[in-house]
């Protein structure tokens, strides 16, 4: 079975190919289905569990991709510093192809689409992605319980 980062750089190409095609609408209209259709997981674990479902989400998913990064939960504020982001990492290493320059900008678009909604307040720091860091901060602003 292929790895989850062996998808990197087609998703890198296929961003490229969208937006020659239909400008970024059509880049941001695609990452809008991928929310949608794919990050119910997250957004189960978000309602049920708040922060901490956050955490149990990126949890298996950053060790799945094998990235450097540190996570920490506390009463208020889920956040992950993203040391060496293994995407970006990776198409920043490949030498024969221009990565998608607004590559990073997906994360942002996937997870506040589900977030957002849900009461959570989602902030993304993307000033060090030419390097593959990245800060994600989420908090919870639902109503008490």
């Amino acid at each position: 079975m292929i790895s989850c980062t062996e998808f990197i750089p087609a998703y890198s190409e296929l961003f490229k190919f969208l937006q020659k095609k239909g400008g970024k609408p059509a880049v941001i209209a695609f990452w809008q289905y991928l929310s949608d259709s794919f990050l119910g997981h997250l957004r189960d674990l978000a309602m049920k569990k708040g922060l901490a479902g956050c955490f149990e989400y990126w949890s298996h998913t950053l060790a799945e991709e094998a990235a450097d990064f540190r996570m920490t939960l506390d009463q208020e504020t889920f956040s992950i510093e993203m040391r060496a982001c293994p995407s970006k990492g990776r198409l920043l290493a490949a030498g024969h192809l221009q990565p998608y320059p607004d590559y990073c900008q997906h994360c942002d678009l996937l997870y506040r689409r589900v977030l957002e909604p849900l009461g959570f307040e989602y902030e993304l720091d993307l000033s060090q992605s030419d390097q593959a860091k990245c800060v994600l901060k989420v908090r919870d602003r639902r109503p008490q319980r």
